[in-house]
């Protein structure tokens, strides 16, 4: 009974943290030129910071890879609550089916997210499979970053993953597309692409701190 009611308990809290902080949205536009050229893309965050992304990113026409887990279950319904689908899968757990759906989904003209150090870590290490969706389906990867004045974190999680506060500021910035060629090396992209990841993520980090 507590794992079902989890899901409305965190879409209420997150609301209300929305609701109550200011935000910020900085290079929005990357996203709408995309589109207007008829591109979808992949969306790229930090583990550490998911959670913000259910309140700005509610209901956008997206589907998020999210683990098998136990706790993968509750994020899937959280999002759903929030208007954003779930592919299920993970590194270790249904990945090339997963994979295979994201590029279909991209492929059939929506957006999908993949937080790259996900599930389990190392932190802020980008894993091959974004990469690999990008590859195969020509899209590109936006990094996307968040961050609030006002927010925990934990300390014993991998990640020190965030969870938000309400009554701060806020800020979400965007990145400029990472293209990803069928010859490219995927260890340099990566690399790359964590640079990307980290610069947008401590953007954010300084817009809420001013």
């Amino acid at each position: 009974m507590w794992r079902r009611a989890v899901p409305y308990l965190a879409y209420a809290y997150v609301t209300f943290v929305g609701r109550t902080n200011r935000t910020r949205v900085v290079g929005e536009e990357v996203r709408e030129r995309l589109h207007s050229r008829g591109r979808r893309f992949i969306y790229a965050f930090w583990h550490q910071r998911q959670v913000y992304f259910t309140w700005t990113h509610r209901g956008v026409d997206a589907a998020i890879l999210v683990s098998r887990s136990r706790d993968g279950e509750m994020i899937a319904e959280t999002m759903r609550l929030s208007r954003i689908e779930a592919v299920r899968g993970s590194s270790t757990r249904g990945g090339a089916g997963a994979a295979k759906e994201m590029v279909d989904i991209l492929r059939a003209g929506r957006d999908v997210g993949i937080t790259p150090d996900g599930p389990k870590g190392p932190a802020r290490r980008v894993k091959p499979g974004v990469l690999r969706v990008a590859q195969l389906s020509g899209c590109p990867v936006v990094p996307i970053g968040n961050a609030l004045s006002r927010r925990l974190e934990l300390a014993r999680a991998w990640d020190r993953f965030h969870v938000p506060l309400p009554f701060g500021r806020a800020a979400v910035v965007y990145g400029e597309p990472l293209e990803v060629g069928p010859s490219d090396d995927l260890e340099a992209k990566a690399r790359e692409l964590e640079v990307e990841l980290d610069r947008v993520t401590e953007a954010a980090d300084r817009l809420v701190a001013e």
